[in-house]
This record gives C-alpha cells, sequence and structure tokens, in this order.
C-alpha cells in the first residue's frame, strides 16, 4: 500500500452555470491554454480556440479523446454547454434502442440508460483531468419549485438546467463529479418606491459569482473561495494557473460507449479552430498513417446524408463506399443502396451510434485492400 499525504497538485474539475448571456463562457475563455466544444454555438463571436460543434453524441466522445490525445498543447477543455451536451447523449440512447423519445421505454428504463452513459462519459472525463487538463463544464440555470423533507411549504431556487429529459438523474452526477460548482447571478436588491413600503422596485444588476451553498442556489468549492465575490476571473486564477501534474501513469481510456467497448481505433484530428491570441506550440512528430487518398470532405460527400454521420465521415476521411461495402458485409443493405436510402433509424442507432466498431470494420478493409 502506497500512502500519500498532503494536498495533490492535479487538474481541476469545475461546472460553471447561470442565465444565459451572463459572461460564463467568457470567463472559462481565461483559462489557461483553453479550447472550446461548442455544442451549443454560442462562442462564434469569442476570440477562441474551438473544435466544430457535435452533431452527435459519438463525434462528442471523440472530440474529447483527441483534446487528450494532444498532451500539453492544450490546459484547459471547455465544454459549452453541458445541457446541450446531454441532449446529444438522451437522443444518442434513443436511436440505439430504436426509440422515438426517451419515455418510449418501459418502467422509466430510458431515464437510467440516460443517466449510466452520461456517468460513463464523466469518467472519460475523470481521465482527461487525470492527464493533467482542467475541464469546465458550463451550464444554463433553471428556477425550480423546491421543498425540504422536514419543512413546511416550498419556494424557488437555483439549479443546473439538466435532468429535464434523464428525470432528474444527471444534475446530481455532474454536480458530485465536480470539484467546484460556482453559480453566477445578477445581484439584484429591493428597493421601497413610496412610504408605506408597498411598491418595490429592483435595482443593482452587478454580475456576482457564489461559491458556497444556498438555499437558493446550488454551489460548492473546495478551495476556501469567498462566499461570493465580482465576476472577474482574477479572483479564481490561483486555483487554475498553477502547475499541475498529471497522475502517474494514467491508463489509457477508449472512448466510452453504451455497447460494450470497442478495439482502440485511430482518431483523425477534429480541426481545431484556432486564433491568433494563443501561439500554437510545437508538437513532437508523430508516425504517418496510411492515409485514403480519395477521402472526402464535406462537399465531396452527398448533402443529403445525415449530419451526424456526415460529420464523422469527413473527420475520419471516411467515403460513401467504404460505408456501403461495411453496411453490405453485415447483411443490412446491398452494396449499392445510396446511404440516403438507409432507414434514419439504422444509421442514427447502428453507423453513428456504434461508429468505433464501423470504423474499424473500415480499417481492416483498407488494410486488406491498399488504395491505389
Amino acid at each position: 500500500m502506497q500512502l500519500i499525504s498532503g494536498k495533490v497538485q492535479k487538474a481541476k474539475k469545475a461546472v460553471i452555470y447561470g442565465p444565459e448571456g451572463i459572461g460564463k463562457s467568457s470567463l472559462a475563455a481565461q483559462l489557461p491554454r483553453s479550447v472550446f466544444i461548442d455544442t451549443e454555438g454560442s462562442t462564434t463571436e469569442m476570440e477562441v480556440d474551438r473544435l466544430p460543434k457535435p452533431s452527435s453524441w459519438e463525434m462528442l466522445k471523440q472530440q474529447v479523446q483527441w483534446v487528450m490525445q494532444q498532451g500539453s498543447r492544450f490546459g484547459s477543455l471547455i465544454i459549452d454547454t453541458i445541457d446541450w451536451a446531454e441532449m446529444l447523449c438522451v437522443n444518442s440512447v434513443c436511436a440505439t434502442h430504436g426509440k422515438n423519445g426517451v419515455e418510449d421505454f418501459a418502467y422509466g428504463k430510458g431515464y437510467i440508460y440516460a443517466a449510466e452513459e452520461m456517468g460513463r462519459f464523466l469518467n472519460f472525463l475523470q481521465d482527461v483531468v487525470d492527464s493533467g487538463i482542467h475541464v469546465v463544464l458550463i451550464a444554463h440555470a433553471q428556477i425550480v419549485k423546491f421543498e425540504q423533507p422536514d419543512e413546511m411549504g416550498a419556494y424557488d431556487r437555483y439549479q443546473l438546467k439538466l435532468g429535464q429529459k434523464t428525470g432528474s438523474r444527471t444534475a446530481p452526477l455532474v454536480k458530485e463529479w465536480a470539484d467546484m460548482v460556482l453559480f453566477i447571478n445578477y445581484k439584484t436588491f429591493s428597493v421601497a418606491t413610496d412610504k408605506e413600503g408597498k411598491k418595490n422596485k429592483a435595482q443593482g444588476g452587478a454580475r456576482t459569482v457564489y461559491a458556497t451553498h444556498h438555499p437558493a442556489w446550488d454551489a460548492k468549492n473546495r478551495q476556501g473561495l469567498p462566499d461570493e465575490f465580482p465576476l472577474d476571473y482574477s479572483h479564481i486564477a490561483h486555483i487554475f494557473n498553477g502547475t499541475v501534474q498529471p497522475v502517474a501513469n494514467p491508463a489509457p481510456a477508449p472512448v466510452p460507449a453504451a455497447t460494450p467497448a470497442p478495439a482502440a481505433v485511430q482518431t483523425a484530428p477534429p480541426m481545431v479552430e484556432t486564433t491568433s491570441h494563443q501561439p500554437q506550440q510545437p508538437q513532437p512528430e508523430q508516425t504517418q498513417q496510411p492515409k485514403n487518398e480519395s477521402a472526402p470532405d464535406s462537399q465531396q460527400l452527398n448533402p443529403n446524408i445525415p449530419r451526424s454521420l456526415r460529420d464523422l465521415m469527413v473527420q475520419h476521411q471516411v467515403t460513401e463506399n467504404e460505408i456501403q461495402l461495411v453496411v453490405f458485409q453485415r447483411n443490412y443493405y446491398p452494396v449499392d443502396t445510396p446511404i440516403t436510402n438507409y432507414d434514419p433509424d439504422f444509421v442514427e442507432g447502428v453507423l453513428v451510434g456504434a461508429w468505433p466498431q464501423v470504423y474499424g470494420m473500415i480499417q481492416d478493409i483498407r488494410n486488406k485492400i491498399p488504395f491505389s
């Protein structure tokens, strides 16, 4: 047994949530060497590095894996937002099981499947943290009616806008996973406008970060932050700007999947969009993989192919013929059947939902039939 004493300087897991447009993304963008996975396309007006908007749950997981594979190139991974990522998760679970919606599962099993898949994803993000990269999940806030078991009456409070399609199962998972949950809101107060105090108006509006639990909101931290402070990165810079060490000899983690874990596959870079505000660091040379010279881009592929599949095909340089051949080998459709004629449930539930296995079969075909 190995005894570890004292503090461990490792990367942090944080959740930042609040109303829309208050500055959550701007705060997270100030973390060291940050890169965004923008699930809702809200960072286009910001000078940040970002990956293309994921069109499927599988694409999101592939992007996370790619960031982890870059080593010290990135210091912080920002998923903006986790509630939009949850929608991709739910859609993937439904497509994998051939359901139109999470309510179509018997006995509420859909909520359980979605929560389990989100739990696997959080475990995957833990591997990113163990590699020495901060992970920040940005979320919207919602106001819900809350009633304590030992008290009479109910009151409104702010919570993560998660779990609306998962039976409120995912929000507790995300809060438990995080080292820090920061709630951002406009600090307002009521001022009487008449002598009797019967009429009031709101004043103030300063953007404030709340770092500890309150009956009106969820928040926590393990760094001794004050209960509240102005929305300014300088108040938390010491937490993220310090030196962090990867966990010793972390086991390489495959991309999590709802199906049994497939064999590891090589993934192509998701084409990170860089800006001039951060210098690019030289990367160690890597062994060149055999390349498909007929690899498509988004303009060459049929635009009517579902976007979730088309994005994965472009990312991994897969042609339509390769998809058709794999589908034919598995006896799903004749080899000359256009992808656009495939059943949408088959595309989402099989091709996209089990993409690691599909891509693995394509690689096997490439190894047997070298491209000219």
